[in-house]
């Protein structure tokens, strides 16, 4: 997304405190560097002929972003804090993952003993649902990142009943609490951040931002999303052998992506085995001579087996809206999988064309999963920028990842509206090149 974006980060006041975690100020003398304020990151750094002229102002501090990582001097003094961390939303590979390297940067690199555990997300502030925190400390936390799921647990909705959340914040007595997830949950964090500020409170909140989709903004990439590509490809693998071993097999797999289909995308590019990617920013007609149904009856007839990948909120112009919602604010998307594959049986009976097809939705399986090498490094990194960034006393941030460097964003910036696969892109681009599917699958009068 280009443009100019004020990437400035609120902070609790002045950091007084010497950093218990012993760095370097110096460069070139083989230690570790703490990182100062004035270390940022530009966004901008595509060139084109409209920009590639444009004179740069080294005193604006528009698209600059700051960089995160440990501090000389911080906000908070660790014998004082008291600190929580919960997760929101549904499941991602990572959660567990996260949690830990909070928990174990906070008491190990800082000295805070007193880490609780919000059960069950936003909902476990709330005194009508009877949770009670879990204390955290690495020993309990250790092992966590060996299984998939939240160790604290979480639920979906909650996040609109901000004083509530707000009271109980103050009646535990916390002064930084660690948020994790996606774009709903970070508004609400939004949300109860303005309201600790109204109250005059100084009470860090960092979000670490949890999507499988990979669509938030600014960030190159959410925790679990490596992870959700890598089971999503062995599910691809699973529906090619299944149709590759059957007459005119087909094989269907649904995969997630509400708004934006980072997920199908990429498994068509890691699988290569995919002959049709099927996602939300890109429209397709099913009947017609440039309709999807037609280049796949032409796939069968040439190939005898093809593999179609739709992402969940694709094609949702053919389903009938329930114009509900579910417990996050999301609306309710009709089951594109199963109509899919009940069009493709009925499109080839009526041509008397036998074919075979199997249905895959791995979803849940996905979401559950323990996380590949590469997320588990994501999240450890991510959890210790977090606690970083709250004990300097920085707060109404999320944790990013940009140009491979971590980075602190404001919540506001981020949430601002989804990140969506750029139909003329080089990402979608490389995906038809990758299964060989027409770029448009519409007829002409749609258009």
């Amino acid at each position: 997304m280009t443009g100019r974006f004020d990437f400035s980060i609120e902070e609790l006041g002045p950091c007084k405190v010497l950093s218990p975690i012993h760095l370097s100020t110096e460069r070139d003398d083989y230690r570790a560097n703490y990182v100062r304020n004035d270390e940022f990151i530009r966004y901008n750094v595509d060139v084109t002929p409209e920009t590639q002229n444009q004179n740069i102002n080294e005193n604006d501090n528009l698209n600059l972003m700051e960089k995160a990582g440990p501090r000389e001097y911080i906000y908070f003094n660790p014998k004082h804090v008291n600190a929580g961390i919960c997760t929101c939303g549904g499941l991602c590979p990572g959660l567990n993952d996260v949690i830990r390297a909070v928990v174990r940067c906070l008491y190990n690199r800082y000295g805070v003993r007193r880490i609780r555990g919000i059960r069950f997300g936003f909902k476990g502030f709330f005194a009508e649902q009877g949770f009670d925190t879990i204390d955290l400390t690495p020993d309990n936390v250790d092992d966590i990142h060996k299984t998939g799921g939240s160790f604290l647990g979480t639920s979906r909705g909650g996040g609109d009943r901000v004083v509530e959340i707000a009271d109980a914040i103050e009646a535990l007595n916390m002064n930084m609490l660690f948020i994790i997830g996606g774009d709903g949950t970070q508004r609400g964090a939004l949300e109860v951040a303005e309201e600790i500020e109204r109250r005059g409170l100084k009470i860090a909140v960092v979000g670490i931002p949890k999507t499988v989709d990979n669509d938030l903004i600014f960030i190159q990439k959410s925790f679990g999303f490596d992870t959700a590509v890598q089971k999503a490809a062995e599910a691809v693998a699973a529906a090619h052998m299944e149709a590759h071993s059957h007459i005119n097999g087909i094989g269907l797999i649904k995969l997630m992506g509400r708004e934006s289909g980072f997920i199908a995308t990429s498994t068509a590019l890691a699988s290569h085995e995919a002959n049709f990617c099927l996602i939300p920013e890109v429209p397709f007609d099913l009947e017609g001579e440039n309709g999807f149904l037609h280049y796949l009856e032409d796939r069968i007839c040439k190939r005898h087996h093809a593999v179609v990948i739709v992402a969940e909120g694709a094609g949702q112009n053919h389903l009938v809206s329930t114009n509900e919602h579910d417990d996050s604010g999301n609306i309710k998307l009709g089951d594109i999988g199963t109509f899919l594959k009940d069009q493709i049986i009925s499109y080839f009976k009526a041509r008397k064309i036998h074919i075979n097809l199997k249905y895959i939705d791995p979803s849940y399986q996905i979401r559950s999963a323990q996380t590949i090498a590469t997320d588990s490094v994501y999240c450890e990194r991510l959890g210790n920028n977090a606690v970083h960034a709250a004990m300097a006393g920085k707060t109404k941030l999320v944790i990013g990842l940009v140009h491979e460097k971590y980075v602190h964003l404001p919540i506001k910036l981020v949430t601002a509206r989804r990140n969506r696969v750029n139909p003329e892109g080089s990402l979608w681009r490389d995906a038809l090149d990758a299964t060989g599917q027409p770029i448009l699958m519409q007829n002409t009068d749609n258009k």
